[in-house]
């Protein structure tokens, strides 16, 4: 075999590699190489589950490139078992190739559709080109249907592993999945609110895909990641793709911590100030009455005392969200 097989992320890093490529792995696995970045592969026995992996929407988030980066050599070696259909996506390469979480404009806010409102932005027809490549692949899917996209944050978080549930307008919330969350060592999860921009949630709403954005710990450069960290999201994985039809403990209420997004708070002007130190972590609580930012007459104040913010990020441009602010949540009664 050749070696970009065994090496996905060197391959697919180098502009001079081929756009497509298709073979045959020496386990039966057919691997097609749809695009910069982006692999399907298939068993050498029917199967009917389909499993999307992202990682790198953001550039600099480099841990989950490198995991899965070692899940496909494992693939190539015949070292791991493949027994669902599986598209790999490394998403935003410009980026990656630089260090940087995004060219032109942040990945995660182009998807379902919005791109054709940044045709400038250099991330906006990768993103065109992800949304059609998750399409395409769970189009042809006759059996269950995930999407996990696997990203790091900018800063720490008082939950180091969460994730977040993409909206999901009239449909249920997945038990299974929350079984599944909690066995990958992820300590607590966002239910969105509203729709979003995300991957994740694109390919909720119109792959009807069970989809999470996982954040798994800090981002950080290649080379300077601590992937013991990551292993229980990595063992899941490998359990996921060997044994699609594994057995987990039901999802008992209160298992994990569940929370649900109140309201975001947007950056609408250059005067915007956020009253929260640079350090501050992802998940920390909100003191009743504390003010959290402000942006001319408008004011963002906590109340009650059991908010939290999330993702706060007072560097974003004018009318992007600046952080979320997020409160204790139950599931909804079945």
């Amino acid at each position: 075999m050749r070696e970009h097989h065994h090496d996905f992320l060197s391959w697919t890093m180098n502009p001079a590699s081929a756009a497509t490529a298709e073979w045959q792995l020496p386990s039966g696995v057919q691997a097609r190489w749809l695009d910069y970045g982006i692999v399907e592969l298939t068993p050498a026995t029917a199967a009917a589950d389909a499993l999307l992996l992202s990682c790198g929407v953001h550039g600099n988030e480099t841990a989950p490139v490198e995991v899965l980066n070692a899940i496909l050599a494992d693939i190539a070696a015949g070292k791991q078992a493949l027994r669902c259909r599986l598209l790999v996506v490394f998403g935003n390469l410009d980026a990656m190739r630089l260090g940087k979480r995004y060219l032109d404009y942040d990945m995660n806010r182009l998807f379902n559709g919005a791109h054709a409102r940044q045709p400038e932005a250099r991330e906006a027809a990768r993103a065109a080109r992800l949304e059609q490549a998750a399409a395409d692949f769970f189009a042809t899917a006759r059996g269950r249907r995930w999407h996990y996209d696997l990203h790091t944050a900018i800063r720490g978080s008082v939950f180091e592993k969460f994730a977040i549930y993409p909206y999901l307008h009239e449909r249920p919330h997945s038990r299974a999945q929350l079984a599944w969350l909690k066995s990958c060592q992820v300590e607590t999860v966002l239910l969105h609110s509203q729709p979003a921009n995300t991957y994740s949630y694109f390919s909720s709403r119109h792959c009807q895909a069970d989809a999470f954005t996982l954040e798994l710990g800090k981002a950080r450069p290649f080379g300077q990641n601590d992937l013991s960290r990551f292993s229980g999201i990595e063992q899941a994985l490998r359990r996921l793709l060997a044994e699609p039809e594994q057995q987990l403990p039901d999802y008992r209420d209160g298992d994990l911590p569940l929370f649900r997004a109140k309201y975001d708070i947007v950056k609408h002007s250059e005067a915007f100030r956020l009253h929260l130190a640079d350090e501050v972590e992802n998940f920390t609580a909100l003191p009743d009455g504390y003010l959290i930012a402000e942006d001319g007459d408008q004011r963002y104040v906590a109340a009650g005392g059991e908010e939290r913010i999330l993702f706060p990020n007072p560097t974003v441009k004018p009318g992007l969200r600046a952080g979320i602010v997020v409160a204790p949540a139950q599931l909804p009664a079945d």
